[in-house]
């Protein structure tokens, strides 16, 4: 496993990150395979756990907190958010200063850390980005319960006005084959000093047709969230169906050399629920995108610019 800087942070994370969200948070799955996955990724260098209060029903954040108790994290960076929360069957958006520390407070307890490595906002509006909110998050690192502020969005206009705010240590920003786009914003968040972290590296799937390859109930709730959010993107992913016929590398792996092609890109955070998956991520760091795999995902792009 390689590792990078995260920005100007003074922390350093494995460029293969471990998103623990959405069906690995479940309670449809078993909690003895999630930590399965954990300790694989641990056992193969992997030092970046990102989660969240609001993830699969709120269960993930309170899962890893219970799958890493007794071990020793002093080397790992666990990422959480805070701004969101799921409360009675639906997920609660509260982005007041009072609302961020009892928030913080209470994923320190279920994470079972005395500090959080990464606070990321999550999902804000550009406009809520004043010194109002951001103040505050300042105190927390200044109280030695946080370590870095963040902002985690797959919104441009928010990602590019968090760029410029000085409290704002680490951006996480959609970054895939089929996000080019991200690019230029990418490069000036790394030009302002701040880490970036690549949220869906792998377009979810959908550059191997994943939604259509049903094989359990994970597959169909996966397929389920997909048809109902991500339309545009399951029919994008189509054009890059070569990724997954190369003789080199797996589908995964030349997603994943794409997007950690890009040097600004910190890494790259991937959940996994197969341990094959996870194999496979794993061995993507520090793999080559190699000149006609780079030529082929261009020329893809440029006939279908977003």
């Amino acid at each position: 496993m390689l590792y990078r800087p995260l920005g100007r942070t003074g922390l350093s994370v494995s460029e293969i990150g471990f998103g623990c969200a959405s069906w690995w948070g479940q309670r449809a799955f078993s909690e003895r395979d999630a930590q399965a996955l954990v300790e694989a990724a641990l056992a193969g260098g992997v030092t970046l756990f990102d989660t969240a209060p609001g993830y699969s029903g709120g269960e993930a954040e309170p899962r890893l907190g219970r799958v890493l108790k007794g071990r020793d994290v002093s080397g790992l960076v666990i990422s959480t958010k805070a701004g969101t929360r799921f409360e009675n069957g639906r997920i609660v958006r509260d982005m007041s200063p009072q609302a961020i520390r009892v928030s913080v407070s209470r994923s320190l307890e279920r994470l079972g850390l005395s500090k959080i490595q990464v606070l990321q906002l999550h999902g804000p509006s550009a406009a809520e980005l004043v010194p109002e909110l951001l103040e505050p998050l300042a105190d927390l690192k200044r109280q030695g319960l946080v370590t870095a502020i963040g902002v985690t969005s797959f919104d441009p206009a928010v990602i590019d006005r968090a760029i410029d705010q000085p409290q704002i240590d680490v951006v996480m920003i959609d970054y895939n084959v089929l996000r080019p786009e991200r690019g230029p914003l990418i490069a000036r968040a790394a030009a302002a000093g701040k880490g970036v972290l690549a949220g869906m590296p792998l377009a979810m799937g959908h550059t191997g047709g994943q939604v259509l390859k049903i094989r359990s109930l994970r597959d169909l709730w996966y397929a389920a969230r997909a048809l109902k959010n991500h339309r545009a993107e399951i029919a994008a992913g189509a054009r890059f169906g070569f990724l997954h016929r190369r003789a080199d590398m797996t589908g995964a792996q030349a997603a994943l050399a794409y997007v950690l092609a890009n040097r600004d890109v910190a890494a790259a955070v991937v959940g996994v629920t197969r341990m094959s998956h996870l194999t496979d991520n794993l061995a993507a760091s520090g793999l080559a995108l190699l000149p006609d795999l780079a030529d082929a995902i261009r020329t893809a792009q440029d006939a279908h610019p977003n």
